[in-house]
């Protein structure tokens, strides 16, 4: 009886997984979604009745497991490196000559999460992430949860993979269009989404998120290859899905009139790309070029121009955020911008609107910056006609009514109405928000609920909130209500620096708060200070000081200090300084760490002796550099700035 169970679990088994590579990998499923399904379900129940049949590699498993309390971390084995971009046929015309070769793989490029895949003995064993190429994070849970991640393969050898973990656009919609009916903030866009769902410490979140993977590289491996496409051959043929759309050509023309091609059908891909890599195929030739230190002579990355299209602008309307900053936005016909609906553009200010003479009526040329914000880049002034109207602020906020102003000097205009309904309810989301006092379970739906309700008219409000007064509110059932007010009270011990940086004092932003917290200790002391005292600070300039003085000046910030202290709110900063082992030095963080996030970073750094700074000079001594470090990573090589990783500021600390 055992043997005929056993045996029917393993070949369910192997059907499950048939079917699943066949669905996830092939895109050529065979049986409906129902039928898939069922033989899962049966598995399933069949490994809880039986779990002693179970294994550990079980297509069950792909459901998420225990909740961790943190990420390990993971050093390579072999660097996981970036590539140069180029942004024109000139340049990469450039890179072809420079490289003479028997054939390049032209790829697209994923816009997504690069990630590592480790197998042994034909078991999947560790995935983590890239980190700064050197150390990243194991994430070989919530990887496992990815469908198209084989957790054993045919082979018995050593194989090491890349490939890049990106979220489908439906799903990336569909998650946005859930986060919006239940009043949690969406993701800007499918890579974003992509990167939060990958490092969640619950895998189960992970597997409910739906992400995919194509595989771009062999790193390394105990057989030897020719050509990176025997390698992708092979990788495929274990049942890896790998990179589509590829091409192997030796001649430059064709390699244009691929990317042109790609470029055409981009936006209707089920995933995102932001360009198309370009490799020497022959792996002896790229030892022979070699890298640069930073990125490979034998690949580059062509990056696709940012669309543009034209729209007629309907409309001007103003924006009222959460420092009184009134901003204007366009409203336009709808156009498909890559690859999604847009109607609405940014408009700056108003000297951004006189400057290139932007009128209603005009027919304007859109584009979305950096694939995400959509922006109006230029009138088509050939297409105006007569009754193209120009357009001029208002003199009275367009929501409360009262005056606003604009200080000299600056370009915003400023509502000066601090119980603005359209002021509070942004800035209440801003002092929840979790670099500020965190107060979970509170987003924008949620403070615009507890506004209109009357139940909230400040940030003490906030304090004095009650579960029965939550349960009143439309979706706050009993669990929600009590996590919001044992957030509530957590909170209360933030401490000074994240009280002033919630407080949303214009031009005060997370550092600042700190510098202004180590400084006066006291929020009582900030009441005192004046302009020339604040100055003293280093990166605190005049307008900020000024800003500072000016807030704390006001009745109402009296009033409302009061009442959050009566409610326990911490206003006092506590220094704790663990070592001097970074002493002196100064340091500017870029790019996104491997596991500690910026003001993590900069707290660890202060603890230990050492300074930060926002920008790179002669004075700097390291710069911290994660993934996508940008400009400030450029500056530091030409000033010859020592970089470093987190992992070498540990090692800076510890010894």
């Amino acid at each position: 009886m055992d043997s005929k169970i056993r045996d029917e679990m393993r070949k369910l088994r192997e059907t499950v997984e048939y079917h699943a590579r066949k669905y996830y990998v092939e895109d050529n499923p065979e049986i409906s979604d129902f039928e898939y399904d069922q033989l899962f379900h049966k598995l399933k129940s069949l490994e809880e009745q039986y779990p002693e049949y179970a294994e550990p590699d079980s297509p069950t498993k792909r459901v998420g497991g225990p909740v961790l309390e943190k990420f390990e971390k993971v050093v390579h084995d072999v660097k996981m490196g970036s590539l140069r971009d180029v942004f024109s046929f000139e340049e990469l015309k450039d890179f072809i000559e420079k490289t003479p070769c028997s054939g390049y793989s032209v790829e697209c490029k994923i816009d997504g999460l690069s990630v590592s895949l480790v197998y042994d003995n034909g078991y999947l064993t560790v995935g983590s992430t890239r980190g700064d190429g050197t150390t990243g994070e194991n994430v070989t849970e919530n990887l496992k949860t990815i469908q198209s991640v084989p957790l054993k393969i045919p082979y018995k050898g050593h194989v090491e993979v890349r490939g890049e973990v990106f979220m489908p656009k439906e799903v990336f919609e569909e998650l946005n269009a859930n986060r919006s009916s239940s009043g949690e903030q969406l993701f800007a866009n499918p890579r974003n989404a992509a990167a939060g769902s990958l490092r969640q410490l619950d895998s189960k979140v992970t597997a409910s998120r739906k992400l995919d993977i194509f595989i771009f590289n062999l790193q390394a491996c105990d057989r030897t290859f020719a050509t990176h496409g025997e390698t992708l051959d092979f990788l495929s043929e274990l049942g890896f899905k790998t990179i589509p759309l590829r091409t192997l050509t030796n001649n430059f023309d064709e390699i244009q009139e691929k990317i042109e091609e790609i470029g055409e059908k981009r936006n209707s891909l089920s995933f995102d790309i932001d360009g198309i890599v370009i490799k020497v195929n022959d792996l002896s030739a790229r030892e022979k070029y070699g890298d640069t230190g930073s990125v490979p002579r034998w690949a580059v990355a062509y990056k696709y121009p940012p669309e543009e299209k034209e729209s007629v602008l309907r409309e001007i309307r103003l924006n009222v955020g959460r420092t009184g900053v009134i901003t204007p936005y366009a409203v336009f016909d709808t156009i498909t911008l890559a690859g999604t609906s847009v109607s609405k553009a940014t408009l700056h200010n108003y000297d951004f609107i006189s400057g290139k003479d932007i009128r209603i009526g005009d027919t304007v040329v859109v584009r979305k910056a950096g694939e995400i914000i959509p922006e109006i880049v230029r009138v088509n002034y050939q297409k105006r006609t007569e009754s193209a109207l120009p357009f001029s602020m208002p003199e009275t906020c367009p929501s409360c009514g009262e005056k606003i102003y604009r200080q000299p000097g600056e370009a915003a205009y400023y509502c000066t109405n601090a119980s603005c309904p359209a002021q509070l309810i942004r800035t209440l989301s801003h002092f929840v928000s979790g670099d500020a006092m965190n107060i979970e379970g509170l987003g924008e739906a949620q403070i615009t609920a507890m506004i209109n309700s009357g139940l909230v008219k400040s940030a003490a409000d906030i304090y004095k909130l009650q579960k029965t007064d939550l349960m009143k509110l439309d979706r706050f059932g009993e669990k929600l209500s009590d996590n919001i007010i044992k957030s509530i009270e957590n909170s209360k011990e933030r401490g000074l620096d994240k009280l002033l940086y919630a407080l949303g004092i214009r031009q005060i932003g997370e550092k600042a708060s700190r510098l202004l917290a180590e400084k006066f200790k006291d929020i009582e002391n900030l009441f005192k200070a004046d302009v020339d005292e604040l100055c003293q600070i280093n990166d605190i300039g005049t307008v900020t000081a000024e800003n500072v003085t000016e807030f704390f000046s006001h009745h109402q910030t009296r009033v409302l200090i009061d009442e959050l202290k009566a409610s326990g709110v911490k206003v006092t900063f506590d220094t704790v300084s663990t070592g001097n082992a970074l002493l002196g030095k100064t340091f500017v963080i870029t790019g996104t760490l491997p596991t500690l996030k910026r003001d993590e970073a900069t707290l660890l750094i202060e603890k230990n002796g050492g300074k930060t700074s926002s920008s790179v000079s002669k004075k700097t001594d390291f710069v911290l550099a994660g993934e996508e470090a940008g400009s400030k990573l450029v500056k530091a090589k030409e000033l010859n700035i020592t970089v470093i990783t987190e992992n070498d500021l540990l090692q800076m600390i510890n010894n």
